[in-house]
């Protein structure tokens, strides 16, 4: 394990020293697992270690890569590249996995139990990376520095697992610092001395900034973050609104924009969940098609129970051979998050508008999201209860036994798989709605 700390310091100005102050007194860690999805697969198949490995399906398919590991990245493999192109830049001896979503997501669980040791502040941002607000915790695990040391040999004897810790005063500058400390580090940065962190690196380095933002920036002269921060407030608002300003305080290293505006742990409902499907082979079969709709339809209805919401707008997207994409939506009377409803309309969406052809690729969306389903009539309501009841049990046996151990069987002829990605179904540290919960808020309701 390697430890880095950050010891220059600028001169900062009254308004930053005021900042300052008040963010010195936080003491925030980014926990990044290194290569999560590669290293859980090693944990159960230890002959992949020394090897190259991708994740996230075979070579010769149309998916993307989920994870590659440190081997596979040093031939240009990232995640979201195509399997097709990591496949051609790869050996051919290079190890393709469809992954293991219900391994990682007991591994997560691990990840998050770990961590709940050391603060009660924990936010999981994904399935493999988690912000925790130490601040205040001197006592119980000494200095920040001390504090990681500890929390990374927990981890590694309580998962086998190894992470890299960032540490400063702000979620931002410690998300740059975790990527920046990999493999297996700590990189803490001085209170004050965020700016200066930050000046040498390239703006693609701040989160949230992607291939286009970036684009954008290159042709207003703008390669490093000392070069955003050397910009007007005013110029960068001007030219990209509510995100200018937003850049602007994450190249001084402040929690702006989005997602960090709000505190660790503070939850932020989702706008809209959906899942797709990219088919291995283009399809034109009616009943393959359908069963796949089903499939997504559950796992859409599963995401949203999980998280306790109602949608009031189901969205069926559909893509053909030849990249033409057509997106149908259709408003509810009354908000759901049961498969069958979702099913109900998504498969309605997609009988009025197929014209046919092959099709590449489906996907569904719940959007208009709420926290109550509304009134019902009592016929319905019954009806509603009892699919209600079904579906909560389904959950659970999901719960222990993975995601394909229950179905609708309309979906069972579905070829979906269940992808490898970073935001899955059960998220360690987002407590599912429990069917007394639902009740009690209802009865509160009334």
């Amino acid at each position: 394990m390697s430890t880095r700390t950050q010891t220059s310091r600028p001169q900062p100005a009254p308004e930053e020293q005021r900042r300052e102050a008040d963010n010195s007194l936080r003491t925030i860690f980014h926990v990044d697992m290194d290569a999560f999805f590669v290293s859980v697969e090693e944990l159960f198949d230890p002959s992949l270690k020394g090897k190259v490995v991708v994740v996230g399906g075979r070579r010769n398919e149309r998916g993307v890569v989920a994870a590659a590991n440190y081997a596979a990245r040093k031939f240009g493999v990232h995640s979201a590249m195509p399997l097709r192109t990591a496949s051609r830049l790869l050996p051919s001896d290079a190890v393709f996995l469809d992954g293991h979503p219900d391994r990682y997501r007991e591994c997560s669980a691990q990840v998050y139990d770990v961590l709940q040791c050391f603060t009660p502040a924990v936010e999981m941002a994904s399935i493999d990376e988690a912000y925790l607000d130490m601040s205040g915790t001197e006592r119980l695990h000494g200095p920040a520095l001390r504090a990681a040391h500890l929390l990374h040999l927990m981890m590694k004897d309580r998962t086998r697992l190894n992470c890299s810790i960032g540490i400063a005063t702000s979620r931002l500058v410690a998300k740059v610092a975790s990527d920046q400390a990999k493999p297996n580090g700590v990189l803490a940065v001085v209170p004050g001395c965020e700016a200066a962190f930050l000046a040498p690196l390239d703006v693609r380095k701040i989160p949230g900034v992607g291939k286009v933002m970036e684009s954008n920036l290159h042709a207003m002269g703008v390669r490093k973050v000392r070069d955003l921060a050397a910009m007007e407030d005013s110029q960068l608002e001007q030219r990209f609104g509510k995100w200018g300003l937003a850049l602007a305080g994450k190249s001084r290293g402040e929690d702006a924009g989005g997602w960090f505006d709000t505190a660790i742990g503070e939850h932020e409902d989702p706008k809209s969940m959906s899942h797709e499907h990219t088919f291995n082979e283009d399809s034109a079969d009616v009943n393959l098609l359908e069963a796949t709709i089903a499939r997504l339809s559950e796992m859409v209805g599963r995401r949203l129970r999980e998280s306790g919401l109602y949608a009031r707008t189901v969205q069926l997207k559909l893509r053909y051979s030849d990249f033409t994409t057509i997106t149908r939506a259709h408003t509810l009377a009354a908000a759901t998050q049961l498969d069958t409803e979702i099913l109900e309309h998504a498969r309605s969406l997609f009988r009025r508008n197929w014209r046919g052809g092959a099709v590449r690729l489906l996907g569904v969306q719940a959007s208009s999201l709420e926290h109550s389903e509304g009134q019902r009539d009592l016929l319905e309501a019954t009806r509603h209860e009892r699919w209600q009841h079904a579906l909560d049990a389904a959950d659970r046996m999901r719960d222990k036994y993975g995601e394909s151990a229950v179905s609708l069987a309309s979906g069972m002829k579905g070829v979906y798989r269940e992808r490898t990605h970073e935001n899955p179904t059960a998220l360690p540290g987002k407590a599912p709605s429990k069917p007394d919960d639902r009740k009690n808020k209802k009865a509160t309701e009334a």
